[in-house]
């Protein structure tokens, strides 16, 4: 399959070139030039099938050309070590949790997937593939643990100074070997200038070999859907979709996660809503109300995985659907929370189910509180183990109540090594340089 740029001012590109090359040359988003669709009796039969099975089924539509099938079969049951159980919290909301995988978020799914699809294109690369990656917490710990070892690649992490947890930031400065984490005095969004600025430097790119591991990376955002596909097979072996219509409520910060969801949807995933759950960074609630999209600086949340003020993946929203504002306000709702709100929010939900939320679940919980109605079952996307957020959570909950995961207490033990950078492009530029005599 062919994949087109967002932007269509460069010609498409093969799978492999797209997973290698991260980003368009004209500085768009790649999207397949097709999205297949399920034949009804699939949905009909889904809820027979494990989490493996699904995911494989849906990769099969995405990657099949490309990849052989037992090969593809091979990459997907590896990804998928770990389950993504779905948790009854009340009567008629439901939480996907997203968090039982190496670094315990969401993104352990196409972290690890990408890294095993990139691996396999490249096979014997002579020249070292350099991955740059910006993180606003949780993806560059599973991007650097995906790729952790991996022979031939080199993680470069830059996250925002100051602005992610203690634990998150222990999960890619801690590893060594292949990995090194870039501290960056700005916001995430600086980083992401970074990253995306690297990639259209023409004599860098003449030097290095560079790709993303961001959600721009269809290997990475692509198998996102998955999970969606499984909610809905979970929920239907429960019996919860009888005579109910389905909502998601997707946490939602550069949108890869939600456009997943969205592309789940176009391949016939019976979804009657989706809700974009948004802190006080609510560029794209603004656009859902108005059709005007500003973006602006970044503020910082106690939810700081949605902490962008830029999202990349909005730009594979609106060529999904022309641009039409009426059209995507159909399929998203937006929903946004301040820190206060989402404190309350986890409290309320600790107190009454007895059910812990991280702050990005807590947006998409509350989210469905206000939305759904009598004939609707729904499905928060929990992005990360509360433990992730220890400090947060406590002050709500009380001290000692958050039980950190052995997965989690490893890294605390390990020696942070970082470099620190500024969020001047030339500087970066240099340092990369450096990196590859």
């Amino acid at each position: 399959m062919k994949y087109y740029s967002t932007n269509r001012n460069t010609s498409d590109v093969s799978l492999k070139e797209a997973v290698v090359k991260g980003l368009a040359a004209d500085n768009g988003l790649f999207m397949p030039e097709q999205i297949k669709k399920f034949e009804p009796a699939f949905f009909a039969e889904i809820q027979h099938l494990s989490f493996q099975e699904i995911a494989f089924e849906v990769a099969t539509k995405f990657f099949g050309e490309d990849i052989a099938e037992a090969k593809l079969k091979e990459i997907v049951y590896d990804t998928l070590q770990f389950d993504c159980p779905v948790v009854e919290v009340t009567e008629s909301i439901y939480s996907l949790e997203l968090f039982h995988g190496p670094t315990l978020a969401f993104k352990d799914v196409g972290a690890r997937f990408m890294a095993r699809v990139l691996n396999y294109f490249l096979g014997k690369q002579e020249k070292l593939v350099n991955v740059l990656v910006a993180t606003s917490g949780d993806t560059g710990s599973a991007v650097a643990n995906g790729f952790l070892g991996v022979d031939g690649i080199h993680v470069y992490v830059l996250y925002p100074k100051g602005k992610v947890s203690n634990i998150q930031e222990s999960q890619f400065t801690t590893l060594g070997q292949n990995i090194t984490a870039l501290e960056v005095e700005g916001t995430f969004d600086d980083c992401q200038h970074l990253v995306k600025t690297a990639f259209l430097d023409e004599e860098l790119n003449k030097q290095l070999v560079l790709t993303s591991a961001n959600s721009i990376n269809v290997a990475r955002f692509l198998p996102q859907a998955f999970y969606y596909f499984n909610a809905y097979a979970r929920l239907k072996e429960k019996g919860k979709l009888d005579n109910k219509e389905l909502v998601i409520s997707v946490p939602s910060g550069n949108f890869g996660n939600l456009t997943a969801g969205l592309i789940a949807a176009e391949m016939g995933l019976p979804v009657k809503q989706f809700i974009a759950a948004n802190n006080e960074n609510d560029v794209v609630f603004e656009y859902l109300k108005t059709g005007e999209y500003k973006p602006r600086p970044s503020v910082e949340t106690i939810a700081n995985a949605m902490d962008v003020g830029a999202p990349s993946n909005f730009a594979r929203i609106l060529d999904l659907y022309k641009k039409e504002h009426s059209v995507i306000a159909g399929k998203i709702k937006g929903y946004r929370y301040s820190d206060k709100e989402i404190r309350t929010i986890i409290s309320q939900v600790y107190s009454e189910s007895d059910y812990l939320c991280d702050p990005h679940g807590a947006c998409g919980y509350q989210s469905l509180t206000d939305y759904l109605s009598e004939n609707e079952v729904g499905v928060f996307l929990e992005t990360a183990h509360p433990a992730k957020f220890t400090e947060t959570v406590e002050n709500v909950i009380g001290k000692g109540k958050v039980v950190l995961p052995e997965k989690l207490a490893a890294f605390m033990k390990g020696k942070k090594k970082s470099e620190q950078m500024s969020g001047n492009y030339d500087d970066f530029k240099t340092f990369l340089l450096a990196q590859s005599f």
